[in-house]
């Protein structure tokens, strides 16, 4: 068996992992943790053969937290952002998964796992060129609506707003409305196509008509712009902005 331990601060990606965990005979989870810093405090006690760490994480990320760790198990990367690829592997993670992160692909990362445990690979050994690079996500999210699972297309999402326990995702021909959290949607939505511009409002990129201090128009539709997303969203303008 191979012991196994997750740190993921969002439930809903948590729970995904040790489910994964508990259907892949292979695997032994010996703690699902959701605090970086108290995951630290485990990690110095216990020594799991490998740890499924998320990068974004309140308090220190998981690129942090890997440097400062003394002893070491084989690491796999969970995150939305594909930058921290690079990065991982230069301090010699196992794997790097994307989010959403699909069955298929984690069992790709187990089997990659059993092999490095196995001693048919030995840390440190592969050379950067020789590195696999990971799997593109898929370009779509399947929601739930009520009883229905609808597909979403990543690039027919105009933008998204948040409603206490729900979130409803705006699109060229529909509204769909689902029981999840913007934060959640911020970590497994591409970085690359959607800004956070409000506390109650995540936008499609590709839909952002026009850019003013306190509103962005988003396929005719004003959304306020609050402090907190003004100087990313700025930035965002100017990365992109005609000289």
């Amino acid at each position: 068996m191979i012991r196994c331990v997750i740190v993921e601060d969002e439930p809903m990606a948590r729970k995904l992992l040790e489910q994964y965990v508990s259907k892949t005979p292979a695997l032994e989870l010996m703690a699902a943790l959701s605090n970086p810093l108290k995951a630290l405090d485990y990690l110095q006690q216990n020594q799991p053969d490998v740890l499924f760490l998320d990068v974004q994480m309140p308090e220190i990320t998981g690129i942090g937290l890997l440097k400062i760790m003394k002893r070491k198990p084989l690491v796999v990367l969970t995150t939305a952002y594909s930058e921290y690829a690079i990065e991982g592997y230069e301090l010699d993670v196992a794997d790097y998964l994307l989010k959403p992160i699909t069955f298929e692909r984690f069992l790709q990362s187990v089997e990659r796992i059993s092999l490095r445990l196995g001693g048919r690979e030995v840390p440190g050994s592969v050379a950067p060129s020789e590195v696999t690079a990971p799997a593109a996500p898929p370009a779509y999210l399947f929601v739930k609506d009520g009883t229905r699972s609808v597909r979403v297309n990543f690039a027919d999402i105009q933008y998204i707003e948040g409603m206490k326990d729900y979130v409803r995702i705006h699109l060229p021909d529909r509204k769909v409305t689902t029981l999840q959290s913007l934060k959640h949607l911020v970590e497994v939505l591409p970085a690359t196509d959607f800004i956070r511009v409000h506390h109650s409002y995540i936008v499609g990129v590709r839909w952002i008509e026009e850019v003013q201090r306190d509103e962005v128009n988003v396929a005719g539709k004003l959304l306020p712009v609050s402090d907190t997303y003004r100087g990313g969203l700025r930035e965002f303008v100017e990365d992109r902005e005609l000289k």
